[in-house]
């Protein structure tokens, strides 16, 4: 099934002036859960999820999504990226998104994550506003909740919005690549704030639309991809290590409840 939403082109254009870090949230916020897919059976739940079907044709990548690359197996979705030629790629790999199936305004998203390591992996957990088809990108909003490229042991989490044009604003932590980990944002009225597995790392002010972070206040659909190549990773994947897959034991948001 295709997906309608236009895909994001990521740029290189920062803001800093609304965002700190910190290691401490304002409160200590009670969750409970409102949507999961644990990933417990031989499929895919298309109630929850939707397949990408396409080349996205943003930032030089260089896969075309099938939903052939997409599996359930062993308690967790499989994202594989393969070495083969397809719609004019020299690679295929997976994509999901819960986009007119679920989206969330505020609370607490997670996934637990295994990465792979290679020279020009990109596999990335985030989220869009769901309104891109109407307002398009950056307008919409985007949270990267965890991105991470070739081999490195860097996570990257930003946020980007349109403050006339794009502007984003990220940080970076570090973690034990190759170990599955957990990785968040917590997202309220004030704040975004990321983390992996415990430690906070991140925060972004959004309170009263501070820096036109409005888009911010509205709801948000979730995505889960192993892209391969472009701007971000460089154009050089390694082949010789290819097929290599993302795991993803679990999805589960949470709305506060304090």
């Amino acid at each position: 099934m295709l997906v309608a939403f236009v895909s994001c082109k990521k740029e290189n254009k920062a803001v800093t002036t609304i965002t700190s870090t910190t290691t401490t949230p304002p409160v200590t916020p009670i969750y409970q859960l409102v949507w999961s897919d644990e990933f417990n059976g031989s499929s895919v739940d298309t109630t929850k999820w939707v397949f990408e079907n396409r080349n996205v044709g943003v930032n030089n990548e260089e896969e075309y999504y099938l939903p052939t690359n997409v599996s359930v197996a062993n308690g967790n979705l499989v994202l594989t990226a393969k070495k083969e030629t397809y719609g004019g790629q020299p690679y295929t790999s997976g994509k999901i998104t819960t986009f007119n199936k679920f989206t969330q305004l505020y609370g607490r998203i997670e996934a637990r994550i295994k990465l792979p390591l290679g020279q020009g992996t990109w596999p990335a957990f985030w989220m869009l506003g769901n309104n891109i088809n109407t307002v398009n990108w950056p307008t919409c909003g985007e949270i990267d909740i965890m991105e991470h490229i070739n081999s490195d042991n860097i996570i990257y989490g930003t946020m980007h919005w349109n403050n006339n044009g794009h502007v984003s604003y990220g940080h970076t932590t570090t973690t034990t690549t190759g170990d599955y980990h957990i990785y968040a944002v917590e997202w309220d009225t004030s704040s975004i704030r990321w983390y992996v597995d415990s430690t906070l790392y991140q925060t972004g002010t959004i309170a009263d639309n501070v820096n036109a972070t409005d888009a911010f206040h509205l709801p948000f659909f979730i995505i889960l991809n192993l892209a391969m190549g472009g701007d971000f990773p460089g154009p050089t994947v390694d082949e010789a290590l290819l097929p290599e897959s993302m795991y993803v034991d679990y999805v589960r948001v949470y709305k506060q409840t304090n």
